[in-house]
């Protein structure tokens, strides 16, 4: 009978022992399933804390597109000979006659190289004047000098050659190959063309984004895209400014995760399960699979539709709580996808904080004659 009760009393003072040690406050990754419930909404607290289903799922998972606005998806390619301001013309001018205005004595034809297009678009042609020309093709310009000169040389035949100029051109800068400035020519009046003059990204395509400065206005897309969705290469216009930068996109992961670090995005979506994967999984000694959170801002139309309401205004705190041991957690987790500056938190098992609880109070978790000898101390006190 004496044993029974010592034993009864080891076993107290073992409890005793081990909620004292518990409550001094043992390391830990982060708060607990408890600890994050109880800063709900329905605890008094600010955020609203959701299960993962199918229904939360199809609000919560819809990540921003990439895509230019119509004002530059409608644009209609340059025409290939189209000049503009800038643009450095040839002219050849033939006159019927011994004497010519222009034609030297002796030859039938005077050659104008490199007559450039003016800021205004105007070029000046001697005995013709100022001729418009920014906006129109080499023949329109033809057939307006051949007018202008008829008046005093009979049947002049005009050549007008559009030759490379600096009028129609686009800067190219970031994460291409070749970067520099382009002229708008025949094989490059797209953007996926002009990239390709100017060498192709040079970095992974997955997680390449193009933006489009085209006066003060601005769009961007993934580079896939471009080929992906045939109607995103829209044709470019002169003085577009186009810049390669690589996706900077990232998440957080803590807790019983294989690493704890910020996660830049590698593809134009992560789902959670995959966000995991990229930390090295669940730890296997410490994480608890019930208790897999994502901690997200929401704008208030969404928190709205999440949460049934109406009501709520402005940016909302958003707590969504994957259990991968349900039927179908794993899909659920599949299905869930991350968005930038989300935080990935993964807690710990309760079996962990009793093993730390146990190595705590006796320095090995194979302690058990420590334990023992512990508890006899307490009792014999």
């Amino acid at each position: 009978m004496k044993t029974l009760t010592l034993r009864l009393a080891k076993g107290v003072a073992i409890v005793v022992t081990l909620g004292f040690v518990a409550s001094c406050g043992l390391p830990s990754a982060g708060p607990n399933k408890s600890e994050i419930f109880s800063g709900s909404v329905l605890e008094q607290g600010d955020a609203f804390i959701l299960t993962v289903d199918d229904r939360v799922n199809a609000i919560a998972s819809v990540t921003p597109a990439l895509g230019f606005a119509s004002s530059f998806r409608n644009a209609a390619s340059l025409g290939s000979d189209m000049i503009s301001p800038g643009d450095v013309l040839g002219l050849t001018i033939w006159e019927n006659v011994d004497d010519g205005l222009l034609v030297p004595t002796g030859q039938n034809a005077t050659v104008l190289e490199e007559v450039q297009v003016d800021g205004s678009g105007f070029i000046f042609v001697p005995y013709a004047g100022r001729i418009r020309a920014a906006g129109n093709t080499p023949e329109a310009v033809r057939r307006i000098i051949s007018e202008k000169l008829s008046d005093q040389t009979p049947d002049p035949q005009v050549q007008v050659r559009r030759l490379a100029g600096d009028g129609a051109t686009v800067a190219i800068a970031g994460a291409v190959n070749a970067q520099g400035v382009y002229s708008i020519e025949r094989p490059t009046r797209t953007l996926a063309a002009m990239l390709a003059s100017a060498g192709g990204v040079s970095i992974r395509p997955e997680i390449a984004q193009v933006t489009v400065i085209r006066g003060s206005h601005s769009g961007s897309i993934w580079f896939d895209d471009l080929y992906d969705n045939p109607g995103s290469d829209i044709a470019l216009r002169a003085g577009d400014r186009i810049f390669v930068e690589e996706d900077n996109r990232s998440f957080t992961a803590l807790g019983a995760t294989g690493s704890q670090s910020q996660v830049q995005f590698d593809s134009q979506a992560i789902s959670a399960i995959e966000a995991i994967a990229q930390v090295g999984g669940l730890s296997t000694t410490l994480a608890d699979p019930t208790g897999v959170f994502v901690f997200r801002n929401e704008p208030q139309e969404i928190a709205n539709q999440l949460t049934g309401r109406n009501d709520l205004v402005g940016t909302q705190r958003v707590v969504y709580v994957l259990d991968l041991t349900r039927p179908n957690g794993v899909f659920m987790a599949r299905d869930f996808a991350i968005r930038d500056e989300d935080t990935v938190y993964v807690t710990e098992a309760p079996f962990s904080q009793f093993n730390k609880t146990i190595a705590a109070l006796t320095g090995s978790l194979n302690s058990v004659s420590a334990l023992d000898s512990a508890s006899t101390t307490l009792i014999g006190n």
